[in-house]
C-alpha cells in the first residue's frame, strides 16, 4: 500500500471529524492496486494512476466526499458514483458501516479504472 507520508502529515494536521472514515476509504483504494499512488492536490488527498482518479472534497463534515474526476468515463454497474455532470462524479460515505457495504463498488469503481487506462 502506497501511503505517502505527506498524505499522512495532511489529514492529521486537518483534524477532520470523519477522519476514521476518510482513513478507511483512503486504505481501500490504496489496496485495490499496487500501482496507485496519492498526493496532496487542490489541498486534498487525491488519488493518482495514469492521471488523477479521484480526490476527497474535505470540506464536508456530515459525510465523506470522493470526487472521481472522470467519474462520467467509468463503468459503474454498482452505482456507486453520483452525478450527472459532464465529467465528474461523486461517491459519498455517510459512516463505517456505510462504507463497508460499498466497499466492493469502490474497488470495482478504482479497478474499472486503471483496466479503462491500461487500455488507453
Amino acid at each position: 500500500m502506497n501511503k505517502n507520508p505527506e498524505v499522512n502529515k495532511f489529514l492529521q494536521e486537518r483534524q477532520h471529524p470523519l477522519e476514521k472514515e476518510i482513513q478507511k476509504v483512503r486504505e481501500i483504494i490504496l489496496a485495490s492496486d499496487d500501482r496507485i499512488e496519492e498526493a496532496i492536490k487542490w489541498k486534498s488527498p487525491t488519488f493518482m494512476y495514469k492521471g488523477n482518479i479521484a480526490s476527497f472534497f474535505m470540506n464536508a463534515k456530515k459525510f465523506v466526499s470522493l470526487m472521481f474526476h472522470k467519474g462520467a468515463l467509468i463503468k459503474d454497474p454498482l452505482k456507486l458514483l453520483e452525478g450527472d455532470g459532464k465529467e465528474a462524479r461523486v461517491a459519498r460515505f455517510e459512516n463505517m458501516e456505510d462504507i463497508k457495504s460499498k466497499q466492493k463498488a469502490l474497488e470495482a469503481v478504482i479497478k474499472e479504472w486503471i483496466a479503462m487506462k491500461d487500455a488507453s
